[in-house]
């Protein structure tokens, strides 16, 4: 018993190089974007995320509005 645990302890320095030799291939395969790229999508980001934001916080005055409004709540 103590030997298959000493021999699954040195498979896993090949298998562990076998992994890392896979990982790099295939970070040679992505297309990495460019910078001009990166900060295009970045403004597309914050434009929507700005956008979404004060449609919901429209959408929450109006409720809240009509809530206190119609049920006189406050």
């Amino acid at each position: 018993m103590p030997n298959d645990r000493l021999q699954q302890i040195r498979d896993v320095v090949p298998q562990s190089r076998q992994f890392l030799a896979e990982v790099w291939s295939e970070l040679r395969k992505v297309h990495w974007p460019t910078r001009q790229e990166t900060v295009a999508a970045t403004v597309v980001v914050i434009v929507v995320v700005l956008i979404v934001s004060l449609w919901l916080g429209l959408v929450d005055g109006v409720i809240s509005f009509l809530f206190t409004r119609f049920l006189g709540m406050q």
